[in-house]
């Protein structure tokens, strides 16, 4: 998906590879982006946290966002240690976690600044949610390569990330996207270049861009209109109902 001016689009499908792994697919992708106008960002959740990766990015001018996970080695104080690890050592030394309110939701949060294994320096949010603040089964952690960005902000752009949520969502909801059956990959590939291109429509085709469901109820009344007014067309002209059934139905 890529995201500019709160406007969310399906950018590519990528068909599912198996003689390469899923970090290399993201990088072949990362090397076909244009370079971005303005700072931009990868956003991702933890399978695609890598070395190798975030570099693919920032080669092509995107930080990396992105969840990581808790066994991740981070070297606070030049000691090497396991995030979960560091956070066990926080709550022993009570150190300090402050409460960081995003939406509608507020983090008890502890940032960490320096070097990751593989990474020269980076922030590292480790973070409970203010009702489970040390609960080791609510740890979460949160990586950004751009080390201005304040703790708030990075939150709020991870954040931004769940619209790829929704487009599946939307994709199955709406666009039968979990009811396909195609075995050959151009198949399956041109079905996907279909549902964006409705996806794409839906957000940009009633001449201002707005959201995938104000887009599809949109059209959706476009269409209803016209089947009232083909009837009545029909009707005029005295057409027998049971054809214009077999045409509307």
């Amino acid at each position: 998906m890529l995201s500019c001016n709160g406007i969310v689009l399906n950018y590519a499908v990528i068909l599912y590879n198996k003689t390469k792994s899923k970090i290399k697919i993201v990088q072949d992708i990362a090397e076909e982006l244009p370079i971005p106008p303005v700072i931009s960002y990868f956003l991702c959740d933890s399978w695609y946290i890598s070395a190798a990766l975030m570099d693919a990015f920032v080669k092509k001018g995107f930080y990396t966002i992105g969840a990581i996970r808790t066994n991740r080695i981070i070297y606070p104080h030049g000691f090497r240690q396991k995030i979960r690890e560091n956070a066990l050592l926080l709550q022993k030394t009570k150190a300090a976690f402050h409460l960081v309110t995003v939406g509608s939701r507020s983090y008890y949060v502890h940032r960490y600044e320096g070097n990751l294994h593989g990474v020269e320096n980076a922030v590292v949010l480790i973070s409970y949610p203010k009702e489970a603040l040390h609960d080791p089964k609510a740890l979460r952690a949160f990586i950004s390569t751009d080390v201005s960005l304040s703790t708030h902000e990075i939150l709020g752009k991870y954040l931004e990330r769940w619209p790829i949520e929704v487009f599946f969502c939307q994709s199955k909801g709406r666009l039968a996207f979990d009811q396909y059956q195609i075995r050959s990959s151009k198949g399956i590939q041109r079905y996907w270049l279909l549902m964006s291109l409705t996806h794409f429509i839906a957000c940009t085709g009633s001449g201002e861009p707005i959201s995938f469901e104000e887009g599809y109820a949109y059209f959706y009344r476009q269409l209803q209109e016209e089947r009232i007014a083909y009837v009545y067309q029909c009707g005029k002209k005295q057409i027998p109902l049971a054809n214009v059934l077999a045409l509307v139905a």
